[in-house]
């Protein structure tokens, strides 16, 4: 079972309120750049850690079998109780208005990251990965773009690259609290990794114990200790 949230990150911030909106958090209308990993962080921190407890009893069922990727789920935006989220409508627009935008200013990445955001929003995740892949042309360092490009890969069932975009992400920050909460998604919803998964959602807890980030690492460690106490729920990551 696939989880509806692995976690998206990029760029400058809404204000924490409009953050914490359910419905505010997938608007096309925020013309600064925003971090979609908050929404997939969220998320799963919010309704989708029930899920954790049937996925274990399903693979067990299934003789420890890996499951299938499913489809991805739409992402359930921070602070929401709702199950799902219905995808924003594309503003046409905007996105010719930033199309026009990218043409004339070719070495700009910013309306490029602008474009995927409004895709991702749409959950037109192909089209949002050709934006963020080239904004990442320009801007090879930013690390937000990196992660949401690797939570794009997921979302179109590629969890393998989504699990290598992290990478990245994580060469240019190794402590990047949202690309490895979303390693630990990836891990345990695309992967069925349950080990990969508790190590990534440890050292959130390690590197970043203050956030709702590691809020989030903590309710899925709790979640996959309670439904299955062998996940290894106080083993540090590398021993």
């Amino acid at each position: 079972m696939r989880s509806r949230s692995a976690t998206r990150s990029s760029r400058a911030r809404s204000s924490s309120a409009s953050r914490r909106s359910s419905a505010s958090i997938f608007k096309c209308y925020d013309r600064r750049l925003r971090m979609r990993s908050d929404a997939i962080a969220y998320g799963i921190a919010g309704v989708l850690f029930g899920l954790i407890a049937g996925w274990i009893i399903g693979s067990q069922q299934a003789g420890g079998r890996p499951l299938p990727a499913a489809a991805p789920q739409q992402p359930t935006a921070a602070g929401s109780t709702q199950g799902t989220t219905r995808a924003a409508v594309l503003d046409e627009t905007q996105v010719n208005a930033l199309k026009s935008v990218a043409d004339r200013e070719a070495s700009n990445p910013k309306p490029r990251v602008e474009l995927a955001n409004l895709y991702f929003d749409a959950e037109r995740y192909d089209e949002a990965v050709k934006w963020y892949t080239d904004a990442l042309k320009l801007n090879p360092n930013d690390v937000n773009v990196s992660t949401d490009l690797g939570v794009c890969y997921y979302y179109t069932n590629q969890p393998d690259k989504a699990l290598e975009q992290f990478d990245k992400s994580l060469k240019l920050d190794p402590k990047h609290a949202k690309t490895l909460l979303n390693v630990g998604i990836v891990k345990a919803f695309g992967k069925q990794d349950l080990q990969g998964a508790t190590e990534a959602w440890q050292q959130v807890l390690e590197i970043a114990p203050d956030t709702p980030e590691a809020q989030a690492a903590k309710r899925a460690l709790d979640s996959l200790q309670s439904a299955h106490p062998g996940a290894g729920g106080t083993q540090k990551p590398g021993s």
